[in-house]
């Protein structure tokens, strides 16, 4: 007979007894935590005692994707257990990215024998390979496979190029600072594909290309580029321009836009005063077949533009940025790093807490060189800044509850996932607001030294180096104000903490209007803003209605609290028609223009799953782009930033 309690009567029972409501009884099963071995042993700043490892990458089988990589390990006599790691944290990713996932058909042999390895349950990117008395080296082998659709991941191979990342490929001995581990590269392309890298002492013999042995931390910061379609351009400086492509047409790099690449180099050269490489390469890749990429490197980017950008340059000026940005990184997130994003190894976590200097500074200075070296025009910087400013001013609520700071996190947080209600939640917004915050700074200095300084000082004194040293200071915030201080004494602590570590802040739009320019509302796109509507073809109602729609009519992000939010309009919804009539493009641009001459709400026939709901949205406004103008005449505070430095 099974006892029923009425509800009541269970609730007076539980008040009386709380305790026993809570807890479970102690005569229930009920295991004990072990005491666990996983603890990380630190590594230490001395060499691999076994010598230089060999890596040798078989990358000729493009039909397939795959990598076949063999590493020969040389052992310390009396070596029984061999640890060896993938990396994990990986610079310029801040976060844990490491391909773990893409890594197959895993062996180990020494003298001829199959040994017996095992994965650290607590680590998964650490492997343990028991090897036997006598053995002077181990032998590994597995294949690390690109994926071939974009569902499955960023393809790094097709039948025309590829991208190799060493560190998606490669094991490392743990225990030692990475800069003190020697490795001897070699890989095998296709025939007739020519390979790009930073490497040192490149020798060819057939499709196997090898290079001198280096060490691993300057081998994983050394990707390579290789296709069957490329072309190489000397800038000059030292920097070299090397683009592989889909196709041959697709390398039509026009002299007059070859010497922006030259102006570049030159003005960020200008800028900091001198050089943290001893030669750079823009490593750039034309396509849409292969994933898309912009990452920094100390001596070389690793860049991917549409394929048809070098050759239709003024059509893509809007997309050109990523080249400014990563050359930047040079200088500011390689060679001077926050303390927290140094690590000696890549198994060690990072503290990702300064990411508005690293990537806000560099997105502040990539837009300036852009425009001082015509890289991108002037018109299509001001929409940058104008597409900034707008954001922060009236298209995310979020900053009502998170600081600029927390953002900082968000690498490791959401991994660049796609978000419900970016507005809301925030993203990687040290980036952006972190370089309209240095702009301010820069405003701030130069209005206090009546135009004698500027942050192209600081530049020169936090970031500049000795030319050719390619290793890394660190800093901290301290050193930041104190850098700022020596340019131009003001309470800079508790700027960066208000702008940077507070949540619920003004928008930063100070810093534009000491600039002597301001935001204002047109009904048609800006430059910047214009380009990327067309090219991914899309509708940004984003300041109107608060939706972006595709094509087809389907919401691909929805502002927070905005016209559409409020009736109920979310991502991935489709609207199928617009006050009565089949959606396009242009019926809905039109409905939202008729909209603000009529006291009628727009009505939407909106397509969720299979159901379909007629909703109307309450917005009278127009459509509204940002855009911002001179608030005098003349040339303005953010001209003068803007113009170049060699000419």
């Amino acid at each position: 007979m099974i006892k029923r309690f009425a509800p009541l009567a269970f609730a007076a029972l539980a008040a009386q007894h709380p305790a026993a409501a809570q807890i479970r009884p102690e005569s229930n099963s009920a295991p004990t935590a072990p005491s666990l071995d996983d603890s990380t042993p630190l590594p230490q700043d001395t060499p691999w005692p076994g010598g230089t490892i060999g890596l040798n990458i078989d990358a000729t089988d493009t039909r397939r994707g795959i990598y076949s990589v063999t590493q020969t390990f040389p052992l310390p006599a009396g070596t029984r257990q061999l640890n060896l790691l993938l990396p994990e944290w990986l610079p310029g990713k801040h976060a844990a990215r490491g391909a773990i996932n893409l890594l197959s058909n895993i062996r180990f042999t020494a003298n001829g024998e199959t040994l017996t390895w095992s994965r650290d349950p607590y680590d998964v990117f650490r492997f343990r390979v028991e090897v036997p008395d006598g053995a002077s080296e181990v032998v590994a082998t597995f294949v690390h496979t690109s994926p071939v659709t974009g569902s499955e991941g960023r393809i790094t191979m097709t039948q025309e190029m590829l991208n190799l990342q060493w560190e998606q490929m490669s094991l490392y001995p743990e225990g030692h600072y990475v800069r003190r581990i020697a490795v001897q590269p070699i890989v095998t392309v296709p025939e007739g594909w020519q390979v790009f890298t930073a490497l040192d002492g490149q020798r060819r013999s057939g499709n196997t290309v090898r290079w001198e042995p280096t060490d691993y931390e300057t081998l994983v910061d050394s990707p390579i580029f290789a296709g069957a379609y490329s072309k190489q351009w000397e800038l000059g400086e030292g920097v070299r321009l090397d683009a592989v492509a889909d196709a041959p047409k697709y390398l039509d790099l026009a002299p007059e836009n070859a010497t922006k690449f030259t102006a570049l180099a030159e003005e960020a050269i200008a800028l900091f005063g001198s050089r943290p490489f001893d030669h750079y390469n823009i490593l750039l890749a034309m396509t849409d077949r292969m994933g898309g990429i912009g990452l920094e490197h100390h001596r070389s980017s690793e860049n991917q533009y549409e394929p048809e950008a070098l050759m239709k340059w003024d059509e893509f000026d809007w997309d050109h940025n990523v080249v400014s940005h990563e050359i930047v990184h040079s200088w500011n997130g390689k060679y001077r790093r926050p303390v927290g994003l140094w690590t000696p190894d890549y198994r060690t976590p990072m503290d990702d807490t300064l990411l508005w200097v690293y990537e806000g500074q560099t997105q502040f200075w990539g837009w300036v060189l852009a425009a001082r070296s015509g890289f991108q025009s002037k018109d299509t910087i001001l929409g940058n800044f104008a597409n900034a400013v707008a954001n922060y001013s009236e298209g995310q609520p979020g900053r009502a509850w998170r600081s600029v700071q927390d953002t900082t996190y968000d690498p490791i947080i959401n991994s660049r996932a796609p978000l419900p209600y970016s507005s809301l939640q925030r993203s990687e917004d040290y980036y952006v607001e972190g370089a309209l915050t240095w702009l301010e700074a820069d405003q701030i200095i130069r209005n206090g030294t009546r135009g004698r300084r500027g942050l192209d000082d600081f530049a020169k004194v936090f970031f500049g180096s000795a030319d050719g040293d390619y290793g890394e200071k660190t800093y901290d915030f301290d050193e930041v104000v104190a850098a700022l201080n020596g340019i131009y004494e003001y309470d800079w602590a508790t700027f960066l903490d208000t702008r940077l570590r507070q949540p619920n802040q003004p928008a930063p739009t100070r810093g534009l209007e000491m600039a002597g320019y301001e935001l204002v509302w047109k009904d048609e796109p800006n430059p910047y803003a214009k380009g990327r509507m067309q090219y991914s073809n899309y509708l940004d109602l984003f300041y109107s209605l608060g939706i972006n729609l595709s094509s087809e009519g389907t919401v691909t992000s929805t502002l927070y609290d905005g016209p559409a939010f409020d009736a109920g309009i979310v991502n991935g919804a489709q609207i199928v028609a617009v006050n009565g009539d089949a959606y396009s493009t242009d019926t809905m641009r039109d409905a939202v223009t008729a909209a603000k001459e009529s006291d009628d709400p727009i009505e939407l026939l909106v397509k969720r799953g299979e159901r379909y709901d007629t909703v109307t949205v309450d917005y009278s406004g127009g459509l509204r782009y940002p855009w911002i103008e001179p608030t005098g005449d003349g040339e303005q505070g953010l001209d003068r930033l803007l113009a170049s430095r060699i000419k």
